[in-house]
């Protein structure tokens, strides 16, 4: 069994996509994937190193199935577990919400004890606000496949890198 459990909601496939990325930058043998449409409440305790990744829809929404995968979560005790978030957003057209969604999920995760780790400086994003943007940092990796999923690569890269300290 891989160490690092990375759960993903998709519409689009976007989320998805970045998912793969992720595990593919750590290691094939490092990671093991689930779509949260599959997932259950064993299949996330299994790991004490776990990735959540979602977009954000419209103005503060999260992905539906993510959504409905919170109810799944709330059975867990996150107490001990390092759990890092990535979130998909449009840093143009919701530049007030950029990726607001992963800010919800990190606030929902601190009130289960849950320790967050792999923050993201700003600089090199363009958006006027987000609930993600706590302290002057994000939350976890921001991904804007829209107007630069030429940085994608490089972003999630350093984020690994970052990850693979703190996870240990």
């Amino acid at each position: 069994m891989a160490n690092i459990g990375i759960f993903y909601g998709t519409t689009t496939g976007n989320t998805e996509n970045i998912a793969v990325l992720i595990r593919k930058t750590f290691g094939e043998d490092a990671a093991d994937i689930m779509n949260v449409d599959l997932a259950e409440k064993g299949d996330v305790e299994k790991y004490n190193y776990l990735i959540f990744g979602l977009s954000t829809w419209g103005v503060s929404d999260l992905q539906d199935d993510f959504e409905d995968f919170l109810e799944t979560l709330e059975e867990i005790d996150f107490t001990g577990k390092k759990v890092a978030l990535f979130g998909l957003g449009d840093q143009s057209t919701y530049s007030s919400t950029f990726v607001d969604a992963m800010g919800i999920l990190y606030e929902w995760l601190l009130k289960r004890n849950a320790n967050i780790v792999g923050s993201v400086v700003r600089q090199g994003y363009s958006f006027e606000n987000s609930l993600a943007l706590v302290k002057g940092k994000l939350v976890g990796l921001a991904i804007d496949e829209e107007y630069e999923n030429h940085l994608t690569r490089e972003r999630v890269a350093g984020w690994v890198e970052l990850l693979k300290k703190e996870f240990k």
